[in-house]
């Protein structure tokens, strides 16, 4: 089940403990704590299975127009069970009731790692389409990849 959090340090609980449990995605112990960070003020939801904190997801907004997928955790065990799939449809119904546009999400380019590569799959299963490379953002070893999706209507 998904439900949406407002409380700081709940948010700052699941993100850390998720992540934590996702280093070969989560591994640069500044990013993750970043991560961890700025998503307490962030809108959050997570998925909970069983008393069992499963998967989150944390909305950045940017402008009137996009909003960000800012970070989502799903455990690796969990994967290819429909989690992230509801998790990015609450965070998408919540981004249509603001009057976003477009959503838009950062993450490794494609080739550089098997498992940025599972991502982009599922951004891309999900309507997310590339709009830009941007190589040296982060840093070389790391290429990112912005998505765009249009939201409207």
């Amino acid at each position: 089940m998904v439900y949406f959090v407002e409380e700081e340090t709940e948010k700052e609980r699941v993100a850390k403990n998720i992540l934590a449990q996702l280093p070969d995605w989560f591994g640069l112990p500044e990013s993750t704590k970043e991560y961890i960070t700025c998503s307490k003020k962030m809108p959050f939801w997570v998925y909970k299975e069983e008393k069992e904190e499963k998967g989150f997801i944390t909305l950045k907004e940017t402008s009137p127009y996009m909003a960000e997928l800012y970070v989502m955790g799903v455990l690796k065990d969990e994967h290819r069970k429909g989690i992230g799939t509801q998790l990015f449809e609450a965070l998408c119904a919540y981004s249509k009731q603001k009057g976003y546009e477009f959503l838009q999400v950062k993450t490794v380019q494609k080739g550089h790692y098997k498992e940025y590569d599972q991502t982009n799959a599922f951004y891309e299963k999900m309507g997310f389409r590339e709009l830009e490379c941007l190589p040296t953002l982060w840093d070389e070893w790391n290429p990112c990849q912005i998505y765009i999706k249009t939201i409207k209507g």
